[in-house]
């Protein structure tokens, strides 16, 4: 088997990687003590987003070249969240970089597991089977380390762009503050904006709580040494309490990455199934076949 797959499968997991960044900076929950007119709103879109527990979603994803795919990344599809599922396609100027990559890349979340399908081109290479797994959680066990593991079990309680968790980390913002009344896709919305420095992320972050002292020390000390400086976001509540627009913004030391989401149909059905087993190869299997730089001869 030549190494396209493999290629492919880096193109994809570079935009899922910074899904996972973001989502993995989430809060426990809304547990804002202010009483200003801006907390009270977040707070109330806050408790019926989660109350929805899924939602339509548009996202738009702009990365810069050294994040692995330069370019503009959109999904369109359906997630739900508690528990944590999602059926999105994207597309987009990031995999049309490599011309062995599928125009539309299908993914699948379920179970703490992503599946994407990578093509008829790729089941070609890969005994019929077009869908890539990959599992997070076997991942972390397989490196060994255990600070790595408590940190992405405690990030996968909140994978993906769930809006009430960033509503939540919204709330934990020190300067959130009402920008006025704007048209968001016909809607009429109030627009909100606050930031969190990284200090104050991690201090907020529920999902850290696995870690311990010198566990939560060591990984601030990574994101600090890696550029993020923190995180600007802005949300757009319609008169029914739901977000229809959140915007979220990382200074990194790669470039500025820039990530939109439109939300519609809140409550609408996720009832996401994975593809048959038969069907899918393991993502890590295929790395390891290769060789740990890409560079090893595989066969299938």
């Amino acid at each position: 088997m030549s190494k396209s797959v493999w290629r492919r499968g880096g193109v994809s997991l570079a935009a899922v990687a910074v899904i996972a960044a973001v989502a993995g900076c989430q809060s426990d929950g809304g547990k804002a003590s202010s009483s200003s007119g801006a907390a009270d709103v977040i707070t109330a879109a806050f408790k019926k987003t989660s109350e929805a527990k899924s939602a339509k979603v548009r996202m738009t994803m702009t990365m810069p070249a050294e994040a692995g795919a330069a370019g503009d990344m959109e999904m369109t599809g359906v997630m739900g969240w508690d528990p944590t599922v999602m059926d999105m396609t994207m597309d987009g100027s990031a995999l049309a970089a490599d011309a062995s990559a599928p125009d539309k890349i299908r993914m699948i979340w379920r179970d703490n597991v992503m599946y994407m399908d990578m093509g008829p081109d790729a089941a070609k290479e890969m005994d019929g089977k077009r869908w890539m797994k990959l599992d997070l959680g076997a991942v972390a066990e397989a490196s060994g380390d255990k600070a790595a593991q408590k940190q992405l079990a405690g990030g996968l309680e909140n994978m993906n762009q769930d809006p009430a968790q960033q509503l939540a980390l919204l709330l934990d913002s020190p300067n959130l503050k009402h920008l006025g009344s704007e048209k968001v896709d016909g809607v009429q919305a109030e627009h909100y904006k606050g930031t969190l420095t990284l200090d104050e992320l991690v201090k907020s972050q529920g999902s850290l709580d696995v870690l311990s002292a010198k566990e939560r020390a060591d990984l601030l000390d990574s994101m600090k040494k890696s550029g993020l400086k923190g995180y600007d976001t802005e949300v757009w509540v319609n008169e029914d309490d739901y977000p229809v627009k959140m915007d979220v913004g990382m200074d990194t030391a790669q470039g500025e990455i820039n990530i939109s989401m439109h939300y519609s149909d809140y409550g609408a059905k996720a009832e996401v199934q994975a593809p048959p087993a038969g069907e899918t190869f393991d993502f890590a299997g295929l790395m390891g076949s290769l060789g740990a730089d890409g560079t090893g001869a595989a066969t299938g």
